[in-house]
């Protein structure tokens, strides 16, 4: 694959791998489809290996199409209920200009700049600190911010974190994300299913020692071909959750990317990531809607299978690339007054204040002095009609 140099022409190259690794999702399903029919054809039918494998792959033959209609009907299920279903796990409410005027007319005013269709806007009432987009086309497309971000980030930082949710619209990685989801769904369930039929189900296993006679009596074919069977579920199982990361990971950076682009500020998307930094933890959403977020600090082995890069990774690239600066970590107003002492009140002071030009007055003892007014003069210093009024410029007139 060719090189890619600059934003778009990285966007454009992602895109072609995104597309690449669904048709791999789309590929794991008809491998958990022949996976199946070798166990069947293994714990049914006492013949020798390659006669089994033969036997599976006409099963394959004929079922392929009856697997294929079951994907779209799944995929089309997903289409019509995704959002109410991300919305139910997250209790996401649409919100208006005027329920929430500030967020939505920074959200507008970003669409308006680059000619975007303006998403539906909604608020979680949670303390965390993170967004996500979601939606399959442009009548489903929504942003979704937590009311702890709101709380806690300016809105330059807001505006930073609209402007990556938008770039996941306009790259097309929310719709990617969402039919990877509901594939390595289907994958996952026909998983688990098959792993319940071999180990809790009616064929003898799992269950002491009535499998030892049916298992000799099958012979080796029989035996190799379970055996590779339940390998090809745990690994068609296992790529499917690579290919989610993968999909997870690579797209982060772009967004971050496209939000210094829209914004023109990479500081403010460098300091929006910091305090979002480890706070983004959504309690009661599932794995895959985290996936979706704007950072996921759920996290796997030696960052093996974890879903996003590194905030500090992101930070790096930031810097490097978009000339922003880190501030490193930062705390909240909170865990500043949580863990560090707070300084004294200051003192109340005089209308002239503290300093140089104005004293300040003892705390205990109310400023008793009103505020000066401003100064105007007893005259108007010119008299149109009339004679000059006196001053230093006009002396009075002596008779």
């Amino acid at each position: 694959m060719a090189a890619a140099f600059g934003l778009y022409t990285h966007i454009q190259s992602n895109r072609r791998r995104s597309i690449a690794l669904l048709l791999g999702l789309f590929f794991l399903v008809y491998l958990m489809v022949f996976a199946g029919a070798l166990l069947a054809e293994g714990l049914t039918q006492d013949a020798a290996l390659d006669e089994l494998l033969r036997k599976a792959w006409l099963d394959l033959l004929w079922a392929s199409p009856i697997a294929t209609l079951v994907t779209a009907c799944w995929i089309a299920i997903a289409y019509l209920f995704n959002q109410s279903l991300i919305d139910a796990v997250t209790g996401g409410e649409e919100v208006t200009r005027k329920e929430q005027p500030r967020l939505y007319n920074i959200l507008e005013n970003l669409c308006i700049s680059r000619g975007i269709t303006m998403p539906k806007l909604k608020v979680t009432h949670d303390d965390a600190l993170n967004a996500f987009a979601s939606g399959l086309n442009e009548k489903q497309y929504s942003i979704t911010v937590t009311q702890g971000l709101l709380d806690h980030l300016n809105d330059k930082e807001i505006e930073a974190v609209l402007g990556h949710e938008l770039t996941h619209i306009r790259n097309g990685d929310v719709r990617m994300l969402v039919i990877a989801v509901i594939i390595a769904g289907v994958i996952g369930f026909f998983a688990e299913l098959l792993f319940r039929v071999v180990f809790q189900g009616g064929w003898g296993w799992g269950s002491g020692g009535r499998s030892s006679s049916s298992d000799s009596d099958r012979g080796k074919g029989g035996g190799a071909a379970i055996f590779i069977a339940i390998a090809l579920v745990a690994v068609a199982w296992l790529l499917s959750v690579v290919i989610r990361f993968a999909l997870s990971r690579k797209r982060e950076y772009l967004a971050d990317a496209g939000s210094v682009e829209l914004t023109k500020n990479p500081d403010a998307m460098i300091s929006a990531l910091r305090k979002i930094e480890g706070r983004g933890e959504l309690e009661d959403a599932t794995s895959a809607v985290m996936e979706m977020c704007i950072d996921n600090p759920r996290e796997g082995f030696a960052d093996l299978f974890a879903t996003h890069p590194s905030i500090e990774s992101r930070v790096t690239a930031l810097v490097q690339f978009a000339g922003g600066h880190d501030p490193g970590p930062l705390e909240l107003p909170e865990e500043i007054q949580n863990g560090l002492p707070q300084p004294a009140e200051p003192d109340q002071q005089q209308p002239g204040g503290s300093g140089p030009w104005g004293a300040a007055a003892p705390a205990s003892e109310p400023a008793t002095n009103p505020a000066p007014k401003p100064f105007l003069p007893s005259e108007s210093p010119v008299t149109l009609g009339g004679p000059a009024p006196p001053g230093p410029w006009n002396p009075p007139r002596r008779n």
